[in-house]
């Protein structure tokens, strides 16, 4: 539910997985097996070398640089470059409101809407609503811990909540009071938002400890 490029990212880490699984293949070759290594040794200085020849044979006339660096140097920027850019899309599409007034009150741009008659522009912040979730879920001992996003959902604000439910719980029952909690929200902010939500299990509902009766 946000514009995170998944597919790139897994494009991305297969080819960065794939190098690295080369290089240490190519490590334990050089170890383990003797006419590997030997190969190495063998090729190893002639390649460098005729780098080297390449390297010096590319002067820049009057100078002792090598075009080749300059154009190593010219793709690293556009490497730093892609890097940023590829940085400043994780994540794209949160939304730090989850409802907000015009600035004549009513209806926002969105078509969002708060009651009230007072002028001005009234938000209210996503980070409200996750600790009013949080809040909400504190006194069920089945659920270890709660995240809630706001993003930009095919032209509105959702919500998605993630709840950390303990082994052995209802996952009904949860969802049933992550219902009532959203309508008793709606209720309060006058606005209805799409709520994905998103109930898991993992490594913390295995070393947590088990509420006993006493």
């Amino acid at each position: 539910m946000n514009g995170t490029p998944r597919a790139l990212n897994r494009v991305l880490i297969f080819l960065f997985g794939l190098v690295i699984l080369s290089v240490g293949v190519l490590l334990v070759l050089l170890a383990a097996v003797p006419a590997v290594a030997s190969w190495w040794h063998g090729w190893a200085p002639s390649a460098a070398e005729s780098a080297g020849t390449v390297f010096v044979g590319s002067r820049v006339p009057g100078t002792t640089v090598s075009w080749l660096w300059l154009l190593l140097a010219a793709a690293a920027v556009v490497v730093v470059l892609l890097m940023v850019w590829w940085v400043a899309q994780q994540g794209k599409g949160r939304s730090d409101v989850v409802a907000a007034t015009g600035p004549e009150g009513g209806a926002g741009p969105d078509g969002e809407f708060l009651p009230g008659e007072a002028r001005g522009r009234v938000s209210i912040a996503a980070a409200a609503v996750e600790q009013a979730v949080r809040a909400a879920l504190a006194a069920r001992k089945d659920v270890l811990g709660s995240s809630v996003v706001a993003v930009d959902f095919e032209g509105r604000t959702a919500l998605r909540i993630r709840l950390v439910a303990r082994q052995g719980a209802d996952p009904a029952a949860i969802a049933q009071d992550v219902e009532r909690l959203v309508d008793r929200l709606r209720q309060v902010v006058g606005v209805s938002v799409p709520v994905l939500l998103h109930i898991t299990s993992g490594a913390r509902t295995r070393f947590s400890r088990a509420e006993r009766v006493r």
